[in-house]
């Protein structure tokens, strides 16, 4: 156990930053700049209009916004009330949307207006029935017609920012739900406390060396725990400031870092990648970055940013929405090739694990396991479902699914994914879900979605199908169909049809064979056939 831990909630680290630097930047959105002052009386505002539309403690707020000040507003708005912030990646319509608002009981949701659609796509009474309130950011798409609509100018011009309820809140109550990917069963919502996500800006900061001078900037989206803990929470800790993108553009890099002085950069792997690929540009001469922290990334283009833009790099780091960062590589500390650095000793114990929860010999390939030193630094648990919860605290142990070593130096190497998940450019996709969705397809009679490994690492996505009798459909025809109810990261690269798909004695489909053979002579490469859909 860890006696020196200070637990924090998120608005004692607001207040701090009142009270140290409330008027100077904070954030910025690509030009548009945020004091930390400036911020909290927003969030004060929106904190009474939800009061006012019945939000309490414990109520959970959904917000399906890109990356622009109203969702750190409502994020702190509605931790103001005691409330739980409940962020939705802005990718999702349909069922992926859907099932989140149901599993987390949403009560209001803040949406952007060139989303509004997908929220009268799929609420109402029977289909949404915790859901009681929409507010829309800006002009709606389509109008939302089966639950009461406010637009947020309207709803904030008659907010009082010092009217709202002030419940008193410990490091243990609920933040945020994050929702992790599902594969034998839908996503579940990871329940994190106040003091989980002051421990993850911590831990990050720790590993940048991030100083009260420096400037991050970061494309990654506020959905996500990364960047909603560097920019957002990092900031306040540390002091400086932060810049988000709306969304992450090669032409727009340079220029972005030049406009901001920008000395850290956090994005993905792929994205640094992308970087290190492109031509030179002329705001790269003289850039202001001292760090790229991005992961995974690859020997080649750690070598492009260290050699070519003079500037230092770090990729280490595992860590999942349950419990984040169990291994990161510290400041001064090189790491080997491959690795994710070492164990993060500060707040956890760190083990590999057989089947049977025996710890393996130093060098062997088991399941990574951890449990925390200090409190609440790990998720709580899944939401309304505690069965799931305990199955992964097994022995009170959290086990993660995947698959890891440590070796006799002590660094951390991730091996594979135990789980049957699929991560396609950052982002963890249920197959679960997927299938869900082609199963709404009248063609389609049975499914399989699973990975088949990119070229350019992480996962493609394929859709192994049997049709029904008599209906024809093609592959491109799928496709098309999948474009309005799929996130666009989700949309499958690969369809093959077939007679039946492989399955156990019991009748549980062997998804190992059919990622085993990939991409079959049969199988229709949307890449190939030149097929492309608006990213929407």
């Amino acid at each position: 156990m860890n006696n020196d831990y200070k637990q924090l909630t998120l608005l004692e680290v607001l207040a701090h930053r009142l009270e140290t630097d409330p008027d100077g930047p904070y954030l910025d959105f690509e030009g548009t700049e945020v004091t930390a002052r400036q911020m909290d009386e927003a969030a004060a505002r929106l904190a009474h209009a939800l009061d006012k539309l019945g939000v309490g403690r414990g109520d959970r707020v959904a917000t399906l916004i890109e990356n622009r000040r109203e969702q750190v507003e409502s994020f702190f708005g509605t931790l103001k009330l005691g409330a739980i912030h409940q962020p939705v990646n802005t990718a999702y319509r349909g069922e992926f949307l859907r099932h989140q608002l149901v599993d987390a009981g949403v009560k209001v949701i803040i949406v952007q207006g060139g989303f509004a659609s997908r929220v009268q796509q799929i609420a109402g009474p029977e289909t949404t029935p915790e859901l009681e309130t929409v507010i829309v950011i800006g002009e709606p798409d389509e109008a939302i017609t089966a639950l009461p609509q406010y637009g947020w100018d309207k709803l904030l011009a008659y907010a009082s920012a010092d009217s709202a309820p002030k419940p008193e809140i410990g490091p243990s109550d609920l933040a945020c739900f994050i929702y992790t990917s599902g594969t034998t069963g839908p996503s579940k919502g990871c329940m994190l406390p106040h003091n989980y996500l002051v421990t993850l800006a911590d831990q990050i900061a720790r590993a940048f060396d991030r100083r009260p001078d420096d400037v991050v900037l970061t494309p990654l989206p506020l959905f996500h725990l990364s960047a909603l803990s560097v920019a957002v929470v990092g900031t306040l800790i540390v002091g400086g400031r932060a810049s988000i993108g709306r969304r992450f553009s090669v032409s727009r890099f340079w220029p972005e870092v030049k406009r901001t002085g920008a000395t850290i950069i956090s994005m993905l792997g792929s994205l640094a990648t992308l970087i290190a690929n492109s031509n030179d540009h002329p705001d790269q001469v003289g850039h202001t970055l001292r760090l790229c922290m991005a992961v995974p990334m690859p020997p080649d283009t750690d070598k492009v940013w260290r050699e070519r833009f003079g500037c230092k790099t770090r990729s280490g780091g595992y860590g999942l929405s349950e419990a984040s960062l169990i291994a990161l590589q510290l400041p001064g500390e090189d790491c080997k090739p491959g690795s994710s650095g070492k164990p993060n000793i500060h707040e956890f114990d760190v083990k590999i694990f057989d089947d049977h929860d025996n710890e393996v010999p130093v060098g062997e390939v088991g399941e990574i396991v951890c449990r925390p030193k200090a409190p609440n630094v790990m998720f709580t648990g899944y939401f309304r479902r505690p069965q799931d919860t305990l199955a992964v605290m097994r022995n009170l142990w959290l086990h993660t699914g995947d698959l890891g070593r440590i070796d006799t130096d002590g660094f951390f190497f991730f091996v594979d994914r135990k789980k049957d998940y699929v991560r396609r450019r950052g982002e963890n996709i249920s197959s679960f879900e997927l299938e869900k969705t082609f199963l709404q397809h009248e063609a389609i009679k049975d499914v399989a979605v699973h990975s088949v490994l990119s070229p350019i690492g992480e996962d493609d996505v394929k859709v192994t199908a049997v049709l029904r009798d008599g209906v024809k459909v093609t592959e491109e025809e799928l496709a098309t169909w999948a474009v309005d109810w799929l996130p666009y990261f989700a949309m499958p690269r690969y369809i093959e049809f077939r007679e039946e798909l492989p399955r156990t004695p019991t009748g549980r489909v062997q998804k190992y064979q059919l990622r085993d053979e990939g991409k079959t002579p049969t199988t229709w490469d949307s890449e190939e056939a030149g097929f492309t859909f608006e990213r929407r």
